[in-house]
């Protein structure tokens, strides 16, 4: 390591290069993926924030790293803002302070603001972050979203359903990646649902019209305020139909050609959106749909990368690495638009039945079919429990230069590939 001391909580050495935070709650794979990346940029020296211990760290990025602060809670303000000036007061004043999980954006916009650190501030963080707030935003700008309400007491949520009509979705405000979503089909569930989870001021719920079309997702870099770079994916099928129904193996497909003036309408609301919005520089998710009758419908956007190895995939599409293009993104503010080169897609693979992993079946054969098309894999190891998330239990990544090629394997990979569960 590049220090000449350290304690529990951190190191003290001489700054001598651009002083970046990183802050890392928990040193989970997909967030070190990003970790990694932003160790490798040139003339930066990273430090981190995190709860997790920094022994806890892969050695590589371990000797990469120029300090660490730990804290007892990392999604606090306060907590993210002492820790920065602890690692200031060693390294010098950061440039940028950065993260890639979603529940600690408004946190850590609101610590960047007292440190005086350029970064998304704290109105804009809770624009993306509280998703009622982001509906009404885009709707007052003219993007088409589904209709929702923000129901602080169970008499709204009846209104609301006589308004709309069911199915509605129901999430609380500041959700991320699917979890607490529901569906809703009648009155008789709704008033299930209102008997379990009853809204009051404290713990509103967003209800929302269900919508019906084909998902995508627009993932895109905005840098002064304009759109620079997007990519489209799709959802086969929605998450929301994977969280109702444990059975279905999913998939997200990232077409070579997107082109098409069939996007035309979300590329013209995505800027129009995440300007409102006060996103001028960075990467952004956006979930979105194409209605039935050809119109869009923008579900949710996220300040973030984006998960479900939606960042890999780029990087597989575009043959650059996306894990060090985001740092750089975020830290310089420089951007390379690159070209799509393939369509690629990933297969995620999702124990069948109860208990933990027993089996998996059908590699064999789809490592004869496809193997030559796979670029990554992670598959569940025997005896461990199953995820509940819409993610599954692993996955498998294709790449190929036509579209078609890389939609047929996904359909027939999991198809092949199950995961038994006893």
């Amino acid at each position: 390591m590049r220090h000449a001391a350290e304690h529990d909580y951190g190191y003290t050495r001489v700054a001598m290069a651009t002083h970046v935070i990183f802050a890392a709650p928990f040193f989970l794979d997909a967030t070190l993926r990003f970790v990694r990346g932003a160790s490798h940029l040139p003339g930066v020296d990273l430090t981190l924030v995190s709860q997790d211990p920094v022994d806890n760290l892969p050695a590589d990025i371990r000797e990469r790293i120029a300090g660490h602060w730990r804290v007892g809670d990392a999604l606090d303000p306060g907590n993210l803002a002492q820790a920065a000036n602890e690692l200031q007061q060693r390294f010098g004043k950061a440039r940028r302070y950065i993260a890639t999980l979603e529940q600690l954006q408004v946190p850590l916009a609101i610590a960047r603001e007292s440190l005086g650190i350029d970064g998304l501030d704290p109105e804009a963080a809770r624009n993306f972050r509280d998703k009622a707030r982001m509906k009404t935003v885009l709707r007052d700008a003219g993007v088409s979203c589904a209709r929702h309400a923000l129901v602080a007491e169970p008499e709204s949520a009846r209104v609301f359903a006589r308004d709309v009509g069911y199915p509605l979705v129901v999430k609380p405000p500041a959700g991320a990646g699917g979890k607490a979503t529901y569906r809703v089909d009648s009155d008789e569930q709704l008033e299930r649902f209102l008997g379990r989870y009853a809204p009051d001021p404290n713990h509103p719920s967003l209800y929302e019209e269900f919508v019906r079309g084909t998902e995508f997702s627009f993932d895109s870099v905005m840098l002064d305020g304009k759109l620079v770079w997007h990519s489209i994916s799709r959802y086969v099928p929605s998450p929301l139909e994977v969280l109702e129904n444990p059975w279905i193996q999913w998939c997200v497909l990232l077409p070579r050609d997107i082109s098409g003036s069939e996007f035309d309408p979300i590329r013209a609301a995505a800027e129009t959106g995440l300007h409102a919005l006060g996103l001028e520089n960075g990467l952004s998710h956006m979930e979105w749909f194409r209605l039935m009758d050809g119109r869009i419908a923008i579900s949710e956007v996220g300040a973030r990368p984006p998960g479900a190895q939606i960042t890999s995939l780029l990087s597989y599409a575009h043959d650059i690495d996306f894990y060090k293009a985001w740092p750089r993104l975020v830290v310089f503010d420089e951007f390379d638009p690159p070209p799509r080169r393939y369509a690629a897609g990933a297969a995620y693979i999702r124990g069948q039945g109860r208990g933990r992993v027993r089996a998996i079946h059908g590699l064999d054969e789809a490592q004869r079919r496809f193997g030559e098309l796979v670029v990554e894999a992670k598959l569940p190891r025997e005896g461990q429990p199953p995820s509940d998330s819409y993610e599954g239990d692993g996955y498998v990544i294709v790449r190929h230069p036509e579209t078609s090629v890389v939609e047929d394997s996904l359909s027939e990979i999991v198809k092949l590939i199950r995961v038994e569960l006893a």
